[in-house]
């Protein structure tokens, strides 16, 4: 399951036999993103994320497990 449609459109271009389930819910912000405003975010460190404190334990949780899973392959 990949849940950013660029993204499987890009996995799904290059792997053949495997049927990917996509949710393709874009983001109206994800549309702002860009390597140029990357790029200016860094060069300025103008960019801010704010986030509801409501959800940040949850939020919190699932970064710290996607690190974890990134690590055990190592």
């Amino acid at each position: 399951m990949v849940t950013e449609c660029s993204m499987s459109d890009n996995v799904a271009s290059e792997t053949t036999g495997v049927d990917f389930l996509r949710g393709c819910n874009i983001c109206p912000h994800m549309k702002r993103i860009n390597l140029e405003n990357i790029l200016w975010s860094l060069h300025t460190n103008t960019e801010e994320v704010i986030v509801d404190p409501a959800i940040i334990p949850d939020a919190r949780r699932a970064v710290e497990r996607m690190i974890e899973m990134s690590r055990k392959g190592d």
